[in-house]
């Protein structure tokens, strides 16, 4: 079994961080079994080494090694790739083809990003998992094929299956042993390293001085927080090989080749979900507030009216107990009495509609006329922040109404007729 040195300076890896070794020597342990193996982490952490190294220690080094980038792929034309067609199997299928799996017999196949398999390829690639059998497109004819599978992808797998963008039975196949590559960022003492390691080939390959950091500017590289990992590393180091004219980088000039340096040390939440009844602003919930609002003012000149037209303060206290609860509190000391004054001298036009409210004005106490008052300022700006709020609820819920009515506390009947009414 070779070492994890000597596989370093093989394939040319960089870095003595534990979390690499470790993963290095997973790589080193499964490679002479067939295994699948499912090697997991962000974009740009140098992914495609682990299977080159499994496939070179393996029994099956002579044979074909076939790495496949299941995203560059159209999902019309990925089943064709993988697994062959049979000629007229559909339009433009002038000839029988073979596919990876049957090219690759013997050998090993790299399924890059794997989880940007389409539902229907996943099926057709358990079944090789599990009995290496497999179907050409448009053939009836099942084919065995003998190939070890390792698959890459940088997404969180549990969340694809969670949301069924991937099936469970298939990751459960594919990661019969999982390796990790961890971060650039995670990995302090290889960054200073790696980043000399390009400048040094650069350098060579543009047949000019390699390009060094001052002390500043690599405390800038290891603070930084490298989104794009060791591509995203070698090509800064390219940059600033060929366009700058000064060899000595000093911090200014490296801060100028980083994207949003200046929020390297900013705390980032990661993986926040959010409910579907929260707002997601506080521009939102006071939108919420008002609309809650006008109703209660509502509400409000209904009670008001009822006042007015009956001249009997107790008996409507008493049938409307629950709407004055509702608008009070249940606070019996803010519960407003009508003044016996206030009968004798209120005459209603017939009908009496609820919009019908300038005829309160002159004769009612200080307590329902500010009421008036804010309805008169306050009406327009109210229906467009309604407006606003129905229009932001139907997006967040993707047009389904229900939804909408009861993330805003309103039926469903409701919110149709809101609709309707506003020209949604």
């Amino acid at each position: 079994m070779e070492s994890i040195q000597s596989i370093k300076q093989r394939f040319e890896l960089i870095g003595n961080d534990v979390k690499l070794n470790r993963a290095l020597e997973k790589a080193i342990q499964v490679a002479p079994t067939d295994i699948s193996v499912l090697v997991t982490g962000e974009s740009g952490v140098g992914k495609e080494a682990i299977p080159k190294i499994i496939h070179s220690l393996s029994h099956r080094k002579h044979a074909k090694y076939i790495a496949v980038n299941c995203g560059a792929i159209p999902e019309g034309t990925i089943d064709s790739e993988l697994f062959g067609h049979e000629k007229g199997a559909f339009t433009g299928a002038t000839q029988t083809r073979s596919g990876y799996f049957e090219v690759a017999d013997g050998g090993t196949i790299f399924l890059d990003e794997v989880g940007e398999l389409p539902l229907t390829t996943q099926v057709r690639l358990l079944r090789v998992l599990e009995n290496g059998e497999f179907l050409k497109v448009g053939s009836s004819q099942v084919q065995k094929t003998d190939v070890r599978i390792v698959a890459a992808t940088n997404i969180n797998m549990f969340e694809a299956i969670k949301k069924e963008k991937f099936r469970e039975d298939l990751y459960y196949r594919l990661s019969t042993v999982e390796i990790n590559i961890p971060p650039l960022r995670e990995r302090q003492e290889d960054i200073h390293l790696l980043f000399r390691k390009f400048a040094s080939d650069f350098g060579q390959k543009y047949k000019m001085p390699t390009i060094r950091l001052e002390e500043q500017a690599i405390q800038l590289l290891l603070k930084y927080r490298w989104p794009g990992n060791i591509r995203q590393l070698r090509n800064i180091a390219e940059q600033i090989s060929v366009l700058e004219e000064k060899r000595m980088i000093s911090a200014a000039t490296l801060n100028s080749y980083l994207p949003n340096a200046s929020n390297t040390n900013l705390p980032a939440v990661i993986g926040s979900s959010k409910k579907e009844s929260d707002f997601s602003n506080e521009r939102e919930i006071l939108y919420k507030v008002l609309f809650d609002m006008k109703g209660d003012l509502n509400d409000l000149k209904k009670l008001t009216l009822e006042l007015l037209k009956n001249n009997d303060s107790e008996k409507v206290q008493e049938e409307n107990e629950t709407l004055i609860r509702k608008i009070y509190g249940g606070k019996e000391e803010e519960i407003p009495q009508q003044e016996s004054s206030t009968t004798e001298v209120l005459h209603l036009p017939e009908p009496v509609t609820e919009t019908t409210t300038t005829v309160v004005q002159p004769v009612q106490e200080d307590r329902y006329h500010f009421a008036e008052e804010i309805e008169e300022e306050e009406t327009l700006s109210l229906q467009e922040k309604e407006i606003e709020l129905i229009k932001k609820s139907l997006e967040r819920n993707r047009g389904k109404r229900k939804a909408a009515a009861t993330e805003l506390g309103i039926s469903e009947r409701t919110l149709y007729r809101k609709i309707k009414q506003y020209d949604l």
